[in-house]
């Protein structure tokens, strides 16, 4: 099998990757820490002005309309960098309100798509199991409930919610200034809020019978299972550099047999997961079903992909702990990815489920 991109598909990554490698190198990453600012606007913004957010738009957006594979193909990039930016949780919502969206809901995706704005997503609960319902409740376009943490909830021009709405589920754009936020810490410093609705007004996407959040879920994990592909390569990059380099005894790490049977380890975690996250979008994106692809996937993202981190940071030693050291933030995000897919055993509980 094939799994190269097309040559649409290579450029886009191509684009990212130099816009990203110029925004968003490790100097850049650390000032914006130290800045303590959301999110990194400038990379943002640049993202924005190469066309990267708008190849995954509509083209009621003024987006060219290439969907959720182009979004993976960002998304891996921005995971193996690390970035700063809000591009998960909006590329989601964008995606959803894209393919279940009035007209006039997908022309006001324009803002995203330039840059000028952040949309974000109401993930499930942690704990709670894949066919578990909304934490949400609709009623007459009121939202009552509270449904989670929500990564970027303050900077957001939109939340989207799903909901029991009678008896379906449906997904609600929420504004953020009708909901109660209450911020609370992340393992990747992005900033978070608790979101606590009381007869918040929400906008209705797509219709109230299960469609459009089936579909949140599958941009959900097609877009978390590209980042934590990304978060993985990083990782895996940055050590295999370590080991090339780092001497113990008179000799580099990568000449000793366990460290290289450790890191072809890494490797085949990697090559496992991106072969059934780019089998899912690409699935995705041509409209064939791709639930079990992605639930592989995330599987994979969420145990093997994890204990592969853990890896990396074996084979650093101390400097894979140490604050200045690049590789926490991998570690970090590749965790958070983790517990947003529910974790491990959740995922296999799906997959059981569909077979």
């Amino acid at each position: 099998m094939d799994f190269d991109l097309d040559e649409t598909h290579a450029e886009l990554r191509a684009l990212a990757a130099s816009v990203l490698d110029r925004e968003a190198d490790q100097a850049r990453i650390e000032a914006h820490e130290r800045g303590g600012r959301p999110y990194d606007a400038g990379a943002w913004k640049a993202l924005a002005q190469a066309g990267l957010l708008g190849a995954c738009l509509p083209s009621e957006a003024g987006g060219a309309g290439l969907g959720p594979l182009a979004a993976a193909v960002i998304l891996r990039e921005v995971g193996a960098r690390a970035a700063p930016v809000p591009a998960l949780t909006g590329l989601i919502a964008a995606l959803t309100v894209a393919g279940h969206g009035t007209d006039a809901q997908r022309r006001a995706l324009a803002p995203f798509g330039e840059g000028e704005e952040v949309l974000t997503v109401a993930f499930r609960e942690a704990g709670a199991g894949p066919g578990d319902p909304p934490a949400a409740i609709a009623g007459d376009g009121r939202i009552t409930g509270r449904p989670g943490i929500v990564p970027y909830a303050a900077e957001a021009s939109a939340i989207l919610v799903p909901a029991r709405s009678g008896s379906g589920a449906a997904l609600f754009l929420v504004r953020p200034g009708d909901a109660l936020l209450c911020p609370v810490p992340s393992a990747t410093g992005e900033p978070a809020a608790a979101v606590i609705l009381e007869d918040a007004p929400g906008e209705m996407v797509g219709e109230p019978d299960g469609a459009a959040v089936a579909a949140l879920r599958l941009n959900t994990l097609a877009a978390v299972t590209a980042a934590a592909s990304g978060v993985l390569a990083g990782a895996l990059a940055l050590t295999k550099g370590h080991i090339a380099t780092r001497r113990q005894f008179g000799r580099v790490l990568a000449e000793f047999q366990a460290v290289t049977m450790q890191i072809a380890d890494v490797y085949i975690a990697a090559r496992a997961l991106d072969v059934a996250m780019w089998t899912g979008a690409w699935r995705l994106t041509e409209g064939l079903p791709a639930e079990r692809d992605l639930a592989v996937a995330a599987y994979n993202a969420a145990g093997q992909a994890v204990r592969a981190l853990y890896t990396c940071q074996h084979l650093h030693g101390g400097v894979g702990l140490d604050l200045t050291y690049p590789l926490h933030r991998y570690f970090g995000l590749g965790k958070h990815l983790a517990h947003l897919l529910g974790g491990e055993q959740a995922q296999l509980d799906l997959i059981g489920a569909l077979v």
